[in-house]
């Protein structure tokens, strides 16, 4: 059989599958096309640990397949009579036994990319949504926040057990993710029911103005911890992307406050609310670590986020349950007097009894919050499953200066919409171009490298 060399341009193919291909001995070994290059090179990929590569081509569809230790790609060249001479197309290459299954890379990619921009997408509308409808809620509910809060959490753990039920006898939840460890559950409610607990302590006390701009903190605690446990490594454009969204927000939010009402608090009032945006953080990172495990334990199967979402409101509701006599503390409920408290809030959602005279608006806008919330909350945790903490984190972000617009136009039973702060215009400026950064891409050219392609 005779040897020939032939040169074919790549770039930097990384597949954790190729890391199991099967040896180059076994794929079948053809002569190159007659119409590629007659040029002889020699192989060479610069500071890589990579075996010298080898092409493999059928007959029909003229498709290269190369080989190596941490990296594979197909790249096809139509024919002489198929148009697009020339042109080489990027394709992730799986061996199985002696054959070699193609996946088309490109569309593969873009239509990811599609998936998460409309989750993106829809995460940013339910968080505008979710802060406007809040606002809203609490009118009839101005008296019971709390009752409101305890509603939420408790509600939810009953309506995601309900669609985990169904999804479980359709057959979208199996026994296998049903099955997986619960610890991490069990950290994911402590951690949401001790953000909830030092978030109410210091939103006591500190200025509506201050809670936004030390909310920033937590796309930092995003940054680190996801570097820490998921091993992320972001490039300089990612990093000063998300400096440029948190300076964007700050400006929008800061702006229409003066420096009196952002210190107000103090400072320990200030360090317990970012201790909360850190174990909110957490909470985020570990459920992206429980995904990923998942994904290890079911063989590349996803656990369904419902999975995640039931088990973990549940254990948020036990530890709520054990921080109540705190929490109502917190509220301006003595514990004793919870029960009446509660009594009472009730009667005021479904504005029924005597004390619905100041309950205009319910139950209808307290419903609406708590299903827009559960909606943006199933939003983000999707979000978080097809991309990344830091993504998730960035799409609410992005949520806080469209609800500073929102609250300026004349939305119904918040009476005298407020003014549009100074500086909105030019913190959204830099905010959206904090996004562009964040998202920019080189470009994803094939490098420069020469495989040796022996045939």
């Amino acid at each position: 059989m005779s040897v020939c060399t032939r040169r074919i341009i790549t770039g930097e193919l990384s597949s954790p599958i190729a890391r199991y291909h099967i040896p180059v001995t076994k794929l079948p070994a053809v002569r190159s096309p007659d119409y590629l290059s007659s040029t002889s090179v020699h192989h060479f990929i610069s500071n890589t640990r990579r075996p010298t590569s080898i092409a493999s081509r059928s007959t029909r569809t003229k498709f290269y397949v190369i080989a190596a230790a941490e990296s594979t790609g197909v790249f096809r060249r139509r024919g002489r009579d198929g148009g697009e001479n020339g042109k080489w197309r990027r394709r992730r290459r799986c061996a199985v036994g002696d054959q070699v299954v193609e996946i088309n890379e490109n569309r593969k990619s873009s239509n990811r990319r599609a998936e998460v921009a409309v989750a993106a997408t829809a995460t940013v509308v339910l968080g505008v949504g979710n802060r406007v409808l809040y606002k809203l809620a609490l009118v009839p509910l101005k008296n019971y926040p709390f009752f409101l809060a305890q509603l939420a959490t408790f509600g939810y753990v009953l309506v995601y057990f309900s669609i985990l039920y169904v999804r479980y006898h359709t057959g979208k939840v199996t026994d296998e993710m049903l099955s997986l460890p619960k610890i991490p559950y069990v950290a994911v409610g402590l951690l949401e029911a001790l953000a909830a607990a030092s978030g109410m302590a210091a939103g006591a006390i500190l200025s509506g103005a201050t809670i936004p701009i030390l909310s920033q903190s937590f796309l930092v605690w995003q940054l680190l911890l996801s570097f820490i446990f998921l091993g992320r490594r972001y490039s300089l454009n990612q990093l000063f992307g998300c400096f440029l969204v948190s300076v964007g927000v700050i400006v929008t939010v800061a702006s229409g406050s003066s420096a009196g009402s952002l210190m107000d608090g103090g400072v320990f009032w200030s360090l317990l609310m970012i201790v909360s945006f850190l174990l909110q953080a957490a909470d985020t990172v570990l459920k992206e670590v429980i995904f990923l495990d998942a994904a290890k334990r079911l063989k590349g199967g996803n656990v369904d986020l419902f999975v995640v979402n039931s088990f973990g409101s549940a254990y948020q509701a036990v530890f709520i349950c054990l921080l109540l006599p705190f929490l109502s503390k917190l509220w301006g409920v003595p514990f004793t007097q919870l029960p009446n408290y509660l009594r009472d809030g009730a009667a005021c959602f479904l504005n029924i009894g005597t004390l619905s005279s100041g309950c205009a608006g319910a139950p209808l806008l307290p419903l609406l919050f708590i299903i827009v919330n559960m909606g943006y909350n199933i939003s983000l945790l999707h979000l978080l499953k097809i991309s990344s903490a830091v993504l998730s984190c960035l799409a609410s972000t992005v949520s806080v200066p469209i609800s500073v617009f929102l609250f300026t136009l004349p939305l119904p039973y918040l009476g005298v919409a407020s003014s549009l702060p100074p500086g909105f215009i030019s913190g959204a400026i830099i905010l959206v171009i904090g996004m562009l950064v964040y998202t920019w891409r080189p470009s994803s050219r094939l490098n420069n490298q020469e495989v040796d392609c022996h045939c």
